[in-house]
């Protein structure tokens, strides 16, 4: 609030001594007034972040001049590969863990393992299967 009673008290003390000044003077500062409002900086929309549903600010990346529309692209392709990559790793554990059920219903047969790889014992397997 200080702030803004500074600024008021100038803008009085400065609107005061208008009435005093000639006119042309009044013309050149309106117009460097005018030329300073159009070369202010306008203020840059701060980036925001939802999460959560509640917005999150990042004034110190918008005030360092680091533009997050520009890594969004980015942001998007590493999520991707991140998500393709837990995808392949995932079907993987769930392959390793099939073959070792497979082993271990293997080891745990009172047939030797050698007996499932005899071509004869196949075509016994083929022909006992067979509808009576």
């Amino acid at each position: 609030m200080n702030e803004q009673r500074a600024a008021s008290r100038i803008r009085q003390t400065l609107n005061h001594g208008l009435n005093d000044m000639p006119p042309a003077a009044k013309r050149r500062l309106e117009a460097a007034r005018h030329l300073a409002l159009a070369r202010q900086k306008q203020e840059a929309p701060q980036q925001m972040l939802a999460a959560a549903g509640a917005r999150m600010r990042w004034p110190a990346l918008a005030n360092a001049g680091i533009d997050l529309a520009r890594f969004r692209p980015i942001l998007a392709t590493i999520a991707l590969l991140a998500g393709m990559w837990l995808s392949f790793y995932w079907h993987s554990v769930q392959y390793v863990n099939e073959i070792k059920a497979l082993d271990m219903a293997l080891l745990a047969d009172d047939l030797p393992p050698e007996a499932f790889l005899d071509p004869e014992f196949l075509e016994w397997l083929q022909d006992d299967s067979s509808p009576r």
